[in-house]
């Protein structure tokens, strides 16, 4: 990471009027990214990333062949996509061939975003359908 936008301004620990201010970002369009209600594009949380000293040691980023980025936090043992998706892991990477790496952590996220996908849809049939699941 990409930490989420709001990790990424916590860990420096400003407010945020003092953080939309310290990095150009207008403070309406922070919290719409921190509530979710929108999201940057992904270039922005790595420039963010890179920019923040004390996240930038301590992420990893790892890329696929495809050219896909990942980010891996050591400290927080997770792992990030490049919109700051976030993954707990148990494992710890220290070891794994960095090759490999790419791709797994590619994997992880496919599936990923297949479960949320999936979530997602349920919850849109959910409201639209009076169906009980058993």
């Amino acid at each position: 990471m990409a930490y989420a936008i709001k990790e990424l301004r916590m860990a420096t620990g400003l407010s945020q009027a003092t953080f939309a201010a310290e990095y150009g970002i207008p403070v309406s369009t922070l919290r719409k990214w921190e509530q979710g209600e929108a999201s940057p594009a992904p270039y922005v949380v790595t420039l963010l990333a890179k920019a923040i000293p004390s996240v930038n040691k301590s992420l990893r980023s790892i890329t696929h062949t495809d050219g896909s980025r990942y980010f891996y936090d050591e400290n927080r043992k997770m792992v990030y996509d490049k919109t700051g998706n976030g993954i707990r892991i148990r494992e710890d990477l220290e070891g794994v061939k960095e090759q490999n790496l790419g791709l797994y952590l590619h994997d992880l996220f496919e599936s990923f975003y297949e479960i949320q996908d999936r979530f997602n849809r349920d919850c849109m049939y959910d409201k639209k359908d009076d169906i009980i699941w058993t």
